[in-house]
């Protein structure tokens, strides 16, 4: 039987409320099947996991369905091998074509399903990841990811509902992922522009001239106050004329 706890009996309900009210907490959610990491850049490439933890008491987790969503297509799609798990890709058609390194790809991904193999599946009390990396990501604010989680006793629990417009978690909620905007990349506002390398080459060669010029001027200057002082010494050493 799997366990609810938005499901449990209204006194349960009342008494948690009474227990938030009165202790300022409030008893955690049940677990759903959540993309991770839930947050990432639009136009890059991220590679993401999909954590699927198993609510039921008896049942094991078989199989995974994840559905990529028809409002954002992705150009590409790729799984990484979970041991003991196999995974099938479907795709759709897409107008007008998703671009992709400068190719034009009329074909999406739409779907992935993971499948159990043996005793691969996932036990009560246990949860599963399944790796996947996507690009270039879309140029909208969200990607919902509706989901089916199916067990072995043949029950599915279908995570497919979207946010709710007032932000409050719904019954049954499907993975969000949401996307932000890329930094822009120029240049911030009163930055300098670089300067030119041979620029710095004639800057030091005129602060050299600079340098020779006035070194030789402070030579010629020192070099005239010596000879002007010689001459008025032996000025005044000169006998003066008798008559």
């Amino acid at each position: 039987m799997i366990r609810h706890r938005r499901t449990a009996s209204a006194a349960a309900l009342a008494l948690g409320a009474v227990a938030t009210a009165v202790l300022g907490f409030a008893a955690p959610a049940s677990a759903h099947v959540t993309v991770n990491p839930q947050e990432a850049t639009q136009g890059g490439y991220s590679r993401f996991a999909f954590r699927v933890p198993n609510e039921s008491d008896t049942a094991s987790t078989t199989k995974l369905e994840v559905v990529l969503p028809e409002n954002a297509p992705i150009g590409s799609v790729s799984t990484m091998p979970v041991p003991g798990w196999t995974v099938a890709v479907e795709k759709r058609k897409v107008d007008p074509p998703v671009e992709v390194h400068g190719s034009q790809l009329s074909e999406v991904v739409s779907k992935l399903t993971w499948t159990a193999t043996g005793s691969a599946a996932v036990k009560p009390g246990q949860f599963q990841e399944f790796p996947v990396s996507m690009g270039p990501l879309p140029q909208v604010e969200t990607m919902v990811f509706k989901t089916l989680q199916t067990y072995s006793d043949g029950n599915v629990q279908r995570w497919i509902e979207e946010p709710l417009p007032g932000g409050e978690e719904p019954e049954n909620p499907a993975p969000v992922l949401t996307l932000t905007a890329a930094a822009p990349s120029t240049a911030p506002t009163g930055t300098a522009a670089p300067q030119a390398a041979g620029d710095d080459d004639d800057d030091a060669g005129s602060d050299d001239v600079a340098t020779g010029l006035a070194v030789a001027g402070l030579v010629a200057g020192v070099g005239g106050l010596l000879l002007g002082g010689l001459a008025f010494s032996r000025t005044r050493r000169a006998p003066t004329s008798q008559e």
